[in-house]
């Protein structure tokens, strides 16, 4: 049934975006069709990815006349639970275009209908996909379809980022591709099921996993290969950006479930895979953060945030390779809780955050935070929705970021317990890159919310901005709502994830809830996140309380904050760069250690100055050694391939007869070598 369901949302996917793109020339009427087909469709496919995760596994298959390219297709729980997160975000996505889409009447709503129902209907096949042949076909299409909705407005930053995506998601394809035809070549077909039940080794499997690592890597922005985010996702519109940091990343994530845990049945080289994700992870967390708190563009900082929570999700990845490698089912299948979980909680508040920066994008007219200021007195809902958003990403008890951030913290004890000393040294090093991930992701959304929320208008626009309207305003509650549901409703939440991760994982689920409480099943700690609500609700109470009974009784007069003689609100306000400041400022003392230590030690000082060049160095060599050379490459076939173009059309029939006359040779070659 729920199958059934999943095909009929991709026909109306389908259908809605052939439509929208032959209306093309009624922009209103082509937004409407393209928006209603496509809520229609993620509703259905929400529905079906609810089946999936609480409902049996279920398989379809068409045979074609070519073996390798059967059409199967397998909707299991971890598949259901990526239908449930695409398609929630994309109901609010389309919800939200009813009103955003006005924006780009200029740039033909045909087709942008077009490609964005398609884009959601190739992930929701992609993740459902059992046969390596379909899921490159899908994985491509996914790809096109978001690349050709990054360029919509044919912008010169808008063509760079999507050039800049298109070449990465193509350098994370040709290793995804390798490493299924390693696993093709050895098992002899390109069914996923005949890889789950074959023994690669050591070697073969390992090669597999590392390419497969890397290649899904690029899709989701771990790091080394981040650096397309930060320029595609904020030259697309801002609810397919949604769309993208929500919802397509996170097949990257579960590619990397898919092939180590469910297409590779070995365990022998588990805890090396484990240690690689892990330390990825923890370098993308920190660097994600910290390369966000510099930014002043709303989308870019939203951009790297991904890549911050993309680390946080391996974190707990790697955790479960490295439960499975020790043997500890009830480790691996609490690192895996954790890191599906923040999938989940990711995939929300990232949606409601970029949806947020979209909204104010719409009334500002700007992206940079310094030309903002005083949005949440003409924007109320909308600045309520990104606070919520805010403190969801930084994992403010009690919203559902805390939850998730909470289980990563435990595996980590749990694994620190239960492993030697080289365990014991890597879960420590994952546990202070997280602790400082969440300290600036703090400091980067009081930032982010103070300097463009409070305070007073910076500029004209500011001043003269507006609440959005009201599909746009409906898309962020809902979302919201979901982040709160997710916090407060852990309980309920946290046992249906935990079935996804033991599905993964072959065992048996785990005791993750005690009442209205989240327990870690390893060493029995526990948090209740409605308790957590009602404490902290309570204290506010009572610090109001205390407040009228102390205050004077008289009326309150707001003064202006002393800033040198200056006015606060006018020729000095509190803006972005002044913020980030600070941290440079909290960081003082290690400057301060580190001139000591240069001033006693001249060999210190060099040493000290070539590390510091070499990690500037090191902090671009992705772009330096792998896409730029690459998109230079590409270049250059593209500017080979102009000469063949002459405009004559003999020309273009002799290259057809030269074609002909190569593929007839060639099947003589092939029918002689089989006779």
């Amino acid at each position: 049934m729920s199958m059934t369901i999943l095909l009929a949302s991709i026909a109306v996917s389908v259908a809605g975006g052939i439509l929208a793109f032959l209306l093309g020339k009624s922009a209103g009427a082509a937004k409407v069709v393209a928006c209603l087909f496509g809520m229609v469709s993620a509703l259905l496919a929400a529905y079906a990815g609810v089946g999936g995760v609480f409902g049996a596994e279920t398989a379809f298959a068409v045979a074609t006349p070519f073996a390798f390219a059967d059409f199967t297709l397998l909707l299991n729980p971890i598949a259901g639970l990526l239908l449930v997160i695409i398609n929630v975000l994309a109901f609010a996505a389309f919800l939200y275009g009813l009103s955003y889409f006005d924006e780009y009447r200029e740039n033909g709503l045909g087709a942008m209908g077009l490609f964005m129902n398609l884009f959601v209907a190739s992930m929701n096949v992609l993740v459902v996909a059992d046969n390596a042949f379909w899921f490159l076909v899908f994985f491509e299409l996914m790809s096109l379809t978001s690349y050709f909705l990054v360029v919509i407005e044919q912008k010169e930053q808008s063509i760079k980022g999507g050039f800049m995506y298109l070449v990465m998601a193509h350098v994370g394809f040709l290793m995804i591709m390798i490493s299924y035809f390693i696993m093709s070549s050895q098992t002899g077909s390109f069914e996923f099921a005949t890889y789950r039940v074959h023994d690669f080794g050591p070697i073969f499997g390992s090669l597999v996993f590392v390419l497969a690592f890397f290649g899904f890597g690029c899709k989701a922005g771990m790091v080394p290969f981040h650096s397309w985010l930060p320029q595609a996702h904020p030259a697309a519109p801002s609810n397919v950006s949604a769309l993208m940091s929500g919802g397509m990343i996170k097949i990257g994530v579960f590619g990397i479930i898919k092939v180590g845990f469910d297409l590779l049945s070995g365990t022998e080289c588990m805890l090396w895979w484990g240690l690689l994700v892990l330390v990825i992870g923890a370098l993308s967390s920190v660097l994600g953060v910290v390369y966000a708190l510099g930014e002043h563009d709303i989308k870019k900082l939203l951009a790297y945030h991904s890549v911050e929570n993309i680390g946080i999700i391996l974190l707990g990845v790697g955790l479960a390779f490295i439960g499975v490698s020790m043997n500890q089912p009830a480790l691996a299948g609490l690192a895996l809780l954790a890191g599906v979980y923040h999938m989940l909680n990711h995939a929300m508040f990232k949606g409601l955050l970029f949806l947020g920066a979209g909204s104010v994008l719409y009334s500002t007219g700007t992206r940079n935070m310094e030309k903002m200021g005083g949005l949440v007195h003409v924007m109320p809902v909308t600045a309520m929705c990104f606070l919520i958003g805010s403190l969801a990403i930084s994992a403010i008890p009690p919203l559902n970021g805390f939850v998730s951030e909470w289980f990563t913290y435990q595996a980590m004890f749990s694994a620190a317990l239960m492993g030697d000393v080289m365990i014991k040294a890597f879960a420590a090093f994952a546990a202070v890159a997280l602790a400082i991930t969440g300290a600036l992701a703090v400091t980067c959304f009081v930032k982010a919310y103070g300097v463009t929320f409070l305070g007073a208008g910076r500029s004209e626009e500011a001043t003269q901005a507006k609440e959005v309207p009201v599909s746009m305003r409906a898309s962020m509650i809902i979302i919201a709502a979901i982040c709160v549901f997710l916090g407060l409703g852990a309980p309920l939440c946290a046992p249906a994830l935990e079935g996804v991760a033991a599905s993964v994982l072959g065992g048996s689920s785990l005791a993750v809830t005690s009442g209205t409480a989240v327990v870690n099943g390893v060493t029995e700690g526990a948090i209740s996140t409605p308790l957590v609500a009602i404490l902290l609700i309570a204290a506010v109470i009572v610090a109001v309380g205390i407040r009228s009974v102390f205050s004077s009784g008289g009326s309150s007069v707001r003064r202006d904050p002393w800033a040198c003689g200056y006015k606060a609100e006018g020729e000095m306000p509190v803006i972005a760069t002044t913020f980030a400041s600070e941290v440079k400022w909290v960081m003082g003392p290690l400057y301060a250690v580190r001139d000591a230590l240069v001033g006693t030690s001249p060999s210190f000082g060099r040493a000290f100055t070539s590390l510091v060049n070499g990690a500037r160095v090191a902090e671009t060599v992705g772009d330096k050694r792998i896409v730029d050379p690459v998109a230079s490459f590409v270049d250059w076939i593209a500017k080979l391939s102009q000469r063949i173009e002459a405009g004559d059309s003999r020309l273009y029939i002799i290259y057809i007869v030269v074609a002909l006359v190569a593929l007839l040779a060639a099947t003589v070659v092939l029918m002689g070598g089989a006779a």
